[in-house]
């Protein structure tokens, strides 16, 4: 039995939950709960109560990146849990920061993890980072880094990084995804994708061997690219044939709406207290 519950997200998609910008997801496979992503810290908390998701049964915390909107609620949910594996890349703790125009000025400001690795540790945090495609518990994989081979998912030029006393674009190395095999094919779990959706996609079916994709949720980043990408991608998920899915966060609304007329009934939004179960 799997089943993931979003536990942040941009929108609510049932009462009482709370929305902000950020992701997370309560996994539970099995005999295993796994957290992927922490939110923002405005309402992980409050909505794993309202939505019957016991923190304190996650063993570990999967982060898809470093991302403050990904991040920032870690303090919140590590002590609840006590000492947990927290799996993330060796590059998550980059400084990272995001650039938009307003006008004729530019905004750039700090989007990367707002909390140092040592006071997470110090909460209890213990961090395995690994950049390769790699099993964390029996059936549940994660990419690890993603090998950027398509000629169209180009990345987002208004993330940046520091170098040689500016800026370069950001190519968020690590960005990865949950990776759980089913009987009818991969569920694969995403954060933001920055890697590109069809990247991540085709390295999970080429590093289990499985090419049957089920489900794709989460996050996708579409809603912050071209709408030409947008375009490609549609047509490379298409033919995959997944049954389901189910979009949050990054993706956006015009984006969103792309997929639904794309994928019609195998569309669904992934909001705060959505539940996907898969046998």
């Amino acid at each position: 039995m799997l089943r993931i519950t979003i536990l942040c997200d941009n929108v609510v998609g049932f009462p009482f939950g709370i929305g902000e910008h950020g992701f997370a997801a309560y996994v539970q496979k099995d005999e295993e709960t796994i957290l992927f992503d922490a939110g923002s810290g405005k309402g992980i908390v409050a909505n794993a109560l309202t939505f019957g998701c016991d923190l304190k049964a996650a063993r570990r915390i999967c982060l898809s990146h470093g991302h403050f909107d990904h991040t920032e609620g870690l303090p919140q949910v590590i002590p609840l849990i006590g000492n947990p594996e927290v799996h993330a890349h060796p590059g998550i703790f980059q400084e990272r920061f995001g650039e938009r125009r307003l006008g004729d000025t530019v905004v750039r400001r700090f989007i990367g993890i707002p909390h140092r690795r040592e006071y997470l540790e110090q909460l209890g945090a213990r961090f395995r980072l690994e950049s390769g495609f790699h099993e964390i518990a029996p059936g549940l994989f994660l990419t690890g880094e993603v090998p950027r081979e398509t000629p169209f998912e180009k990345g987002d030029p208004n993330l940046l990084i520091p170098f040689s006393g500016s800026f370069t674009q950001d190519p968020v190395l690590d960005d990865q995804s949950m990776v759980l095999p089913t009987s009818k094919g991969l569920v694969v779990l995403m954060g933001c994708a920055h890697a590109g959706i069809i990247n991540t996609l085709q390295y999970a079916r080429r590093s289990t061997g499985e090419k049957r994709v089920r489900a794709v949720l989460g996050g996708t980043h579409l809603g912050f690219l071209s709408p030409q990408q947008l375009e490609d991608s549609m047509m490379e998920l298409e033919s995959m044939e997944p049954e389901l899915v189910a979009v949050s966060h990054c993706t956006g609304l015009p984006a969103a709406a792309r997929l639904m007329q794309k994928f019609g009934e195998r569309f669904r939004f992934a909001h705060v207290g959505s539940s996907f179960l898969f046998d």
